[in-house]
């Protein structure tokens, strides 16, 4: 970027960006309002989950839609779905290409990655920003074509999220070959990359086998233990807990990741082995979709810890094994599910 750029076009430039900045907030704060997603698609993560891999780029540079970028290598959470600037550093490197796109100095062509129809930013985010902020339609790229094992049928970002679920959800089930062993297994989630998780329990849970029977486990036995032996008990302490019902737009394999990641969290938090309905009624205690439901519960987890201290724990099951609580670190008060979160006893 030359030094030279016109003080003029650079103080126009500030102006532009604080503009697209709050307009940035705005838009986010409306997309969480309606339970949209307002982020750009990270590369890695489409990559990883289509498995695939980049071609040869093309030499000459040829001129792209702006509404056909959706996504970006490493700068996904700096800029919103609109490429507007989110992150107020941005600023000094923002308002300089701005200068440099209004004079006749101009920039280079940026590079992206192309998956189907779809564009992904490789190099020149702070220009494509700038670019649908001045309303162009169209941006000078260098292009990289990206090679899936099959073609990728998608024309928006909110379509290619839906897509790669669907992916996701599909090459699962061919790693696995989950529904030769268990046909009613319909293990589906509704965001897209969150497959990799049941991957990783995969791994881990034939590890640990492999350690029990001192023996090198088939990854097919492997799968047929997890999901009898980690899956199935707390899906269906799950189902029997209707908490389904304040996650409406969610599906059990999206519960059972989260309460998953929350029996882990308090594991390492309060030294608690929790069993499958004591992580779910813990979980049911704090998280809910609904939002008179969510605003209870925090109310709820307000007072707890107003009652008994930041460690509070709420919504331990009234029978559960008092051995689970054995001198946590940090200490917990333990609110029973059963009892008023303000009737919480102090540690």
């Amino acid at each position: 970027m030359p030094d030279d750029l016109n003080p003029v076009h650079l103080g126009q430039a500030t102006d532009r960006f604080q503009r697209a900045h709050f307009q940035a907030l705005l838009q986010d704060w409306l997309a969480n309002l309606r339970g949209a997603n307002p982020d750009l698609l990270p590369y890695e993560e489409v990559r990883n989950i289509l498995e695939a891999r980049e071609g040869v780029g093309r030499a000459s540079a040829q001129n792209v839609p702006l509404e056909k970028i959706v996504g970006s290598v490493g700068r996904y959470r700096d800029f919103n779905r609109t490429f507007l600037p989110r992150n107020e550093a941005l600023l000094e490197r923002w308002r300089r290409v701005d200068a440099a796109m209004h004079s006749l100095t101009g920039v280079p062509p940026i590079d992206l990655y192309q998956i189907g129809d779809l564009y992904f930013v490789r190099d020149g985010n702070h220009r494509v920003s700038v670019a649908r902020t001045r309303g162009d339609k169209t941006i000078e790229a260098y292009v990289t074509q990206v090679d899936a094992p099959f073609p990728v049928e998608a024309d928006s970002a909110e379509a290619l999220s839906e897509w790669l679920t669907e992916a996701g959800h599909r090459l699962f089930l061919e790693r696995t070959q989950l529904q030769s062993h268990f046909p009613d297994a319909d293990i589906r989630l509704t965001e897209p990359g969150r497959y990799r998780q049941f991957d990783q329990q995969i791994e881990v849970h034939r590890y640990f086998l492999g350690l029990n029977a001192q023996r090198e486990i088939p990854y097919a036995e492997a799968v047929q233990s997890w999901y009898l032996t980690v899956y199935e008990p707390l899906t269906e302490a799950i189902h029997a807990s209707d908490i389904l019902k304040e996650f409406p737009k969610r599906t059990l394999a999206d519960l059972f990741l989260w309460i998953c990641q929350h029996r882990e969290d308090l594991r390492q938090q309060y030294h608690l082995d929790l069993d499958e309905r004591a992580a779910v009624s813990t979980f049911a205690s704090v998280y809910s979709d609904l939002p008179l439901r969510r605003a209870w519960k925090g109310a709820r987890l307000a007072a707890a810890r107003l009652a008994g201290g930041e460690s509070v724990l709420v919504g331990l099951p009234d029978e559960a094994d008092p051995a689970l609580a054995q001198l946590p670190e940090p200490e917990a008060t333990i609110v029973p599910s059963g009892r008023s979160a303000a009737s919480a006893p102090t540690a």
